[in-house]
């Protein structure tokens, strides 16, 4: 990893509930993002993820949020994004909803992860549309925020809507961590990598970190 300051140490049991878990995520991008999630939560406010899937990296910015006294908002509407679903590569049929084989249903997996973590008294779950969801929780107002963990669908649209929809609802010293950029379009989808070229390019944050695919940037002024 690039950046400064010392990793923090994650708590013994969510780490090995982190590693358990379902997900994508490896252990030494979880650490840098556990690291982000407690810098930011000395700002003393809700952390925000968006895209949970199963709860993997929801532990660690649990975690975080624990230490801090605050707690970790997650968005998802639980239905898997497009590469999970039946016939794609990352597709799971494990997850299929009891109720509709025809499509998934992630929720009781997110919430089986975090209730044995112990960490439910520090996750507030919101189930929806990540446009939606910010829209009926308030909207652009800025400040909500101390850091903004980007990791759902993505296609240009998904990604550019959750930017758009939550960036602007970032405190000014908080940080945006956004996963999966792959500056090479051989290595991977470009829809984070443009938000990450967004968010650069706009003035309006400063890099911190970049660990493989996962980067970390400052807010150091209002905008997006």
């Amino acid at each position: 990893m690039t950046g400064p300051g010392t990793t923090p140490e994650i708590a013994e049991g969510v780490l090995a509930a982190f590693e358990a878990a379902r997900g994508f995520m490896p252990v030494d991008e979880g650490r840098a993002l556990h690291a982000a999630a407690v810098e930011a939560a000395r700002l003393g406010l809700p952390l925000l993820e968006i895209g949970s899937y199963c709860g993997r990296s929801t532990l660690l910015l649990a975690e975080a949020a624990r230490r801090a006294g605050t707690v970790v908002v997650t968005v998802d509407h639980h239905r898997g994004s497009e590469e999970q679903q039946p016939g794609q590569e990352y597709h799971d049929p494990d997850l299929l909803d009891a109720a509709d084989a025809t499509r998934l249903d992630t929720l009781p997996f997110f919430r089986r992860t975090v209730a044995d973590a112990g960490l439910e008294a520090h996750v507030v779950a919101v189930v929806g549309g990540s446009p939606r969801a910010a829209a009926a929780l308030g909207g652009g107002g800025g400040g909500r925020f101390g850091l903004v963990f980007v990791d759902g669908g993505h296609t240009d649209a998904h990604a550019t809507a959750d930017y758009e929809s939550w960036v602007p609802q970032l405190a000014d010293g908080g940080l945006l961590v956004i996963h999966d950029v792959f500056p090479d379009p051989a290595d991977g989808g470009q829809a984070p990598y443009r938000i990450w070229r967004r968010a650069v390019s706009s003035g309006a944050f400063g890099e911190v970190a970049t660990h493989r695919t996962l980067r970390v940037l400052r807010r150091l002024a209002p905008g997006i």
